[in-house]
């Protein structure tokens, strides 16, 4: 076994460098994990043109980065180590207990299910819950899916988007994932088949700055949340302001996946921790109903030799899910964060109910919120008759039918919303990311353009119309983060 070289940096200058990632990032490098920061910082410093790391901590100590630069030197100091079905005993529950009770639950209502990988790197993840769904679901016409997977790596999602994996990437695979969802290139690489790559919709997200939950970009009202070997690189307190949002993305019963080295009593007191064999996960409950009260989860009713009927059957692609495209990047909708940090569940339960009892577009938003979209619909149309002229009702309209996969009506509804306000910032952003989806390119990048062009115009701390605290300066960071992420031809890359 190779024995790792002895650590160059100095330790004083490593010290330095952990607590200035710690206090302007969040990230966390104690002691033990000084030999990752340094490969990691090795890589950054490369990446932004210094032959000497040492000369590279020292800009970064003195010069003030931007968001972007930060951002970057995160994505380097995170480690894309991920492979298809990793941890397979949490897929295992998840496909054997948790999605089969809750399929067979909404069967009976609203088909509809949401799923998220925060944190996702270059797609395995998402792409086994993809392929965990495909085996479960026959009708998926029937139902409206949704796999977000999100990222702050650009290039983790442009890997990611093209859906193109060599031999490591299933190293603990079972045997039947390559024959049955990837074809062959000639190159030996093996490139996931197009419907299993229409299920997940990509988007950049930065887990620890931006906001969440919110409609507009997707990530409120999950009924299952994946964020594995994530949170270990936070700072305590960083990390724990990230999973209360995750708690506060899920519906009342949804539930949060992490690695088995990130289960804390501590970090997640807002959940109910559940034990099955083999492994805890974590469920977030009603008001009034217990919390971290560790419980045997029944045992599993799933049918293993129907399943190994299932996964050695041919496949049958089914119909093409209602749901975005390959690479799809969101609009952030700001939190106002001191209050949303501060605010306990109690208090956002509060908070809900206040909106329930106001106006027609309230109660819409606090439906979407909570996943009842063809509820939340009703209200907006309700809340279009009040006030026809108004352009925030389109816009929210177009952020509902949306997420019901109804990409042709979000489309003329944001129309309309320029139409009577034509220097709507996240309406042109919105659109942009409509037309992606769409695969019509050209489109997108002139809305993105026109997003750009307004925003260039605003003071870069300007809070934004009906984006609840989002500056123009930090959305014109988004665009440039989900231009980033985007597959390019080489006309464009020579451009």
């Amino acid at each position: 076994m190779p024995i790792d070289k002895p650590i160059a940096l100095p330790d004083a200058l490593l010290s330095q460098l952990s607590d200035f990632l710690e206090s302007e990032i969040g990230l966390h490098f104690p002691r033990e994990r000084w030999r990752d920061l340094e490969r990691g910082i090795a890589a950054a410093a490369r990446e932004s043109g210094y032959a000497e790391a040492e000369a590279y901590i020292h800009w970064l100590l003195s010069a003030p980065l931007t968001r972007t630069q930060i951002e970057g030197l995160a994505s380097q100091l995170t480690v894309g180590e991920t492979y298809f079905f990793r941890e397979q005993r949490s897929l295992d529950i998840l496909e054997q207990q948790i999605l089969p009770e809750l399929l067979r639950a909404r069967a009976q209502t609203e088909k509809q299910l949401r799923i998220w990988s925060a944190g996702c790197c270059s797609g395995e993840e998402p792409y086994s819950l993809a392929m965990l769904l495909d085996r479960l679901i026959p009708d998926f016409e029937n139902w409206n899916l949704t796999i977000l997977a999100t990222d702050i790596n650009p290039h983790f999602l442009r890997k990611a988007a093209r859906g193109i994996y060599g031999a490591w990437s299933f190293r603990d695979a079972p045997g039947w994932l390559r024959e049955r969802y990837f074809n062959r290139r000639q190159d030996g690489r093996y490139e996931i088949q197009p419907r299993i790559r229409r299920m997940v919709s990509f988007s950049y997200l930065n887990l620890a700055e931006d906001a969440y939950p919110s409609l507009v970009n997707g990530t409120n009202a999950m009924d299952v949340i994946l964020c594995r070997n994530v949170l270990m690189y936070f700072a305590q307190e960083r990390a724990r302001k990230v999973v209360n949002k995750l708690h506060r993305s899920l519906v009342d019963g949804g539930w949060l996946i992490t690695s088995p080295t990130e289960t804390s009593n501590v970090q997640f007191s807002a959940f109910t921790a559940v034990e099955f064999p083999g492994a805890f996960l974590y469920r977030r409950m009603a008001a009034g109903e217990p919390r971290t009260v560790a419980v045997r989860h029944p045992v599993p009713w799933y049918n293993e030799e129907a399943a190994a009927a299932h996964a050695q059957a041919p496949a049958t692609p089914p119909a093409p899910a209602a749901f975005s495209a390959s690479l799809s990047a969101f609009a952030l909708e700001a939190l106002h964060e001191a209050g949303a940090e501060q605010a306990a569940d109690a208090g956002d339960a509060d908070a809900r109910a206040h909106d329930a009892h106001d106006t027609p577009r309230r109660k819409a938003r606090a439906c979407a919120d909570e996943g009842r979209l063809a509820e939340a619909s009703t209200w907006c149309e309700k809340a279009i008759a009040a006030d026809k002229l108004n352009p925030a009702h389109y816009y929210l309209l177009a952020s509902i039918e949306q997420e019901r996969g109804q990409s042709e009506t979000a489309e003329r509804s944001l129309g309309r919303a320029l139409y009577l306000a034509p220097d709507f910032v996240l309406a042109h952003f919105a659109l942009g990311n409509l037309c992606l989806s769409a695969g019509r390119q050209r489109e997108a990048r002139r809305h993105f353009g026109n997003a750009l062009t307004l925003l260039r115009a605003c003071p870069a701390e300007a809070l934004l119309p009906e984006a609840d605290g989002l500056s123009a300066g930090r959305l014109a960071e988004i665009i440039a983060a989900v231009q980033a992420s985007l597959p390019r031809a080489p006309k464009e890359l020579t451009a």
